[in-house]
């Protein structure tokens, strides 16, 4: 029973945020437009240049843009619950902290 509750340990906001202070803070050096930036280019990457003109060239239709609009949504989406993580755990890490703070050690 002590291995499953190491298993589905939580370690609370207080105890994060007393964590980074000191000598072990991670700086914040990304502002807006640069996260956002970073953001597109891990979910789209970079074949949507390649891969769009072949597409609408050879099979498309109105759909192609119908999809890029789902996307877009999609991606809006997840940039909200980002938000939301760095809202409710302030601090640098991103998603293994935000992940460590609500659902456990992984």
């Amino acid at each position: 029973m002590k291995r499953r509750s190491q298993l589905f340990a939580v370690k609370p906001v207080e105890v994060l945020l007393a964590e980074m202070e000191g000598e072990n803070r991670l700086r914040r050096v990304l502002g807006p437009v640069s996260l956002t930036a970073l953001g597109v280019g891990a979910i789209i990457g970079a074949g949507i240049f390649v891969l769009t003109g072949l597409a609408a060239h050879d099979k498309a239709g109105p759909g192609l843009i119908l999809s890029f609009v789902v996307a877009g949504i999609g991606c809006a989406l997840a940039a909200l619950c980002y938000a939301e993580f760095a809202s409710m755990v302030p601090v640098a890490g991103s998603a293994y902290t935000y992940a460590y703070a609500t659902l456990g050690e992984l």
